[in-house]
């Protein structure tokens, strides 16, 4: 059993890791830095000049922002600008107005932001924003994180310079070094009072999913699976429900509903994939809390274990890391063993590396789909010990490098893949 120590450390990581947001979290943090930027200049806006990194952009181009009916880091950063409360973090755009919104859509009209791709830098997630008006003008950045701050200036003056996330990327103040065996051990070992509070992720994501069986959002996957094509083709059952559940609360967030979402790793839909599948089957297979108190944790903790390796924004669809964690859940759920549970990841790996991230939008609903079929695919093969072996592909007979494998596609290997398709994104 992990020390006393280990379990706390993990837990604080836990918490840091898994945090309400609404809308996707790129724009969002776009929004947030900008909102930083102009409260330190402390007088009317009149100019906010945005330089982001590659991926920050990718993500940021066709998502729908919250509350707006627009898509696009514009109106995110006019946001932001006119109305945006720094304080309120990764969910300062819960309270926009049609008032507000139309104030900054003629903040856009009349020109007054710029949107550059940020050059000469090593991080993935980088946001640097400055803002000018009477003369004076401030600076923030935002890097390494979605929510962290590494530089604030005013007039020239510097008020804030902690270049330590930025320059070890993706690392964070309380990370912890994980490994399968102890994801594995902290979610099913671990004083199960320790793990409830992650209940809250699975409710505030059914809250999402639940919001989408209301209306029609994005490309309406969800909706699509319960029509009577949908039906007649995959049936009313458990798999179909896990699909629609999830997808559904995807659906909603791409097109920039107005309900938050528990997050993972800095991903709304990493953090959606990571429960709803989960909660779906628990409830329908009558598990117990505990049980999904138990799954939920190896699912949300094994994604942040993957993340550590492949970094926040990659050319990897984030909902590759994610299914493999709630197959992990939903196998430990059928009563999986440890080296069934492996199985599961392995089997996910062998199937589904390789699918490219072309930026937040109403279409990752579709992967997102895709994932959470593959994750039930994979947990019933596992269940019958039926997995993916270390003579084939990139599976490794040891778990933790056949993950550091895929971490090695994500970042080494789609390197190219990632440049590409931002010239493709860009030049349409």
């Amino acid at each position: 059993m992990l020390s006393t120590d280990k379990r706390t450390r993990i837990h604080l990581l836990m918490q840091q890791e898994i945090i309400p947001s609404i809308g996707c979290t790129e724009p969002v943090a776009v929004a947030l830095c900008t909102a930083k930027a102009c409260s330190v200049l402390g007088r009317k806006v009149e100019k906010v000049e945005a330089f982001l990194s590659a991926n920050v952009l990718k993500n940021a181009l066709g998502v729908g922002i919250p509350g707006t009916g627009m898509t696009g880091l514009p109106i995110a950063i006019a946001l932001g600008a006119l109305t945006g409360k720094p304080e309120e973090g990764l969910e300062l755009l819960k309270l926009v107005t049609p008032e507000e919104v139309e104030q900054g859509t003629r903040f856009i009209e009349e020109g007054r932001t710029e949107i550059c791709q940020q050059t000469g830098i090593t991080d993935k997630l980088y946001i640097r924003i400055r803002c000018s008006g009477g003369g004076e003008s401030a600076v923030s950045v935002i890097s390494g994180n979605h929510n962290h701050f590494t530089y604030i200036e005013k007039n020239g003056e510097v008020l804030l310079d902690d270049p330590i996330i930025a320059s070890k990327e993706d690392k964070t103040e309380n990370d912890v070094p994980l490994n399968f065996r102890t994801v594995y051990e902290y979610a099913v070992d671990s004083p199960v009072e320790e793990l409830s509070f992650i209940l809250e992720a699975a409710r505030m994501n059914r809250k999402a999913s639940g919001e989408a069986m209301l209306h029609s959002y994005g490309h309406n996957v969800a909706g699509s699976l319960k029509n009577r094509n949908g039906l007649h083709v995959f049936g009313d059952n458990l798999h179909t429900r896990m699909v629609i559940s999830t997808a559904g609360a995807c659906d909603m967030r791409m097109d920039g509903g107005l309900i938050p979402v528990m997050s993972n790793s800095g991903s709304g839909n990493q953090g959606i994939a990571a429960t709803m599948p989960i909660l779906t089957y628990a409830e329908s297979e009558s598990c117990s809390e505990e049980q999904l108190i138990r799954a939920l944790t190896l699912s949300s903790l094994l994604i942040i274990y993957i993340k550590q390796q492949l970094g926040r924004l990659s050319a990897l669809c984030g909902c590759v890391v994610a299914s493999t964690g709630s197959s992990c859940g939903i196998t430990y759920l059928m009563g999986g063993t440890y080296d069934q549970i492996v199985y599961a990841a392995k089997n996910m790996i062998a199937n589904i590396t390789g699918m490219i991230c072309d930026g937040a939008k109403p279409g990752c609903a579709l992967k997102i789909a895709s994932g959470v079929s593959t994750a039930a695919l994979s947990a019933v093969m596992a269940m019958e010990n039926e997995v993916v072996t270390s003579q084939e592909g990139i599976v490794d007979e040891d778990i933790d490098r056949t993950i550091e494998n895929l971490a090695r596609i994500g970042n080494s290997g789609m390197q190219e893949t990632d440049q590409l398709v931002l010239d493709i994104m860009t030049k349409k």
